[in-house]
C-alpha cells in the first residue's frame, strides 16, 4: 500500500469499525499530545487502553495504564503507535504475538517505518502512518470544521451528536434523514 495517502474511505472505514484501541507510549502528563489523543478517543466511544510501562497501574482520565500490549484485558482492535520510528519494529514484533491479533497499526504525525508496516501488513494488519486518529475523526466527522480548519469534507446532510457538548460529533454511517 501507498502510505504517501490515505482514502477519506479508508480511514473511515477503521475509525469505524474498531472499538478498541491500545496507545502504546501514552502519557499521564495532560500537557502531551499523547494524553489528549486517548482522552478523545475514550469520550467518544472508543476503548482506550494506556501502554506505558512506567505507568502501569496509574489511573488517568478515567483510563489505567498497562506495561504491555499483553497485558491488554481484552481484544485490541487497533494499536495507535506514540514512539520514535526506530521504536516501531520492537511494537510491530509486540502485536504480532497476540492472539488474536489486532486489526489496525496506526503510527502517529510523523511516526513512518515502512519495513515495520510491511510486515504488519504481510501479517493482515491494515497500517496508517504518520496521521492522528484524533485529528482524522474531528475531520470526517466535521468538528475539526467548527474551528475554521478545512477538513476537505463537504456535506448536506446534518452531523450525528454524540452525546452531550457543542463539539461531539460521530463519523458513524448516517441513515435515512429521520422526520
Amino acid at each position: 500500500m501507498n502510505h504517501d495517502r490515505y482514502d477519506d474511505a479508508y480511514i473511515r472505514a477503521i475509525l469505524s469499525e474498531v472499538r478498541t484501541i491500545a496507545i502504546v507510549g501514552a502519557s499521564a502528563n495532560a500537557a502531551r499530545p499523547s494524553y489528549f489523543v486517548m482522552k478523545y478517543l475514550s469520550e467518544r466511544g472508543y476503548r482506550v487502553f494506556p501502554v506505558n510501562p512506567g505507568q502501569a497501574g496509574k489511573t488517568v482520565a478515567g483510563l489505567t495504564f498497562v506495561a504491555t500490549l499483553a497485558d491488554v484485558p481484552e481484544p485490541i482492535d487497533m494499536v495507535d503507535v506514540f514512539r520514535a520510528p526506530e521504536h516501531v519494529p520492537a511494537v510491530v514484533d509486540e502485536v504480532l504475538k497476540l492472539d488474536p491479533r489486532p486489526k489496525v497499526l496506526w503510527t502517529q504525525l510523523g511516526v513512518r517505518n515502512d519495513e515495520a508496516a510491511a510486515r504488519a501488513e504481510e501479517a493482515g494488519l491494515k497500517v496508517v502512518m504518520n496521521r492522528c486518529p484524533k485529528i482524522e475523526y474531528g475531520r470526517l466527522s466535521g468538528e475539526i470544521g467548527w474551528t475554521g480548519v478545512n477538513s476537505r469534507t463537504i456535506s448536506s446532510r446534518k452531523p450525528l451528536r454524540l452525546g452531550e457538548g457543542v463539539q461531539r460529533l460521530s463519523i458513524a454511517p448516517r441513515g435515512p434523514k429521520s422526520s
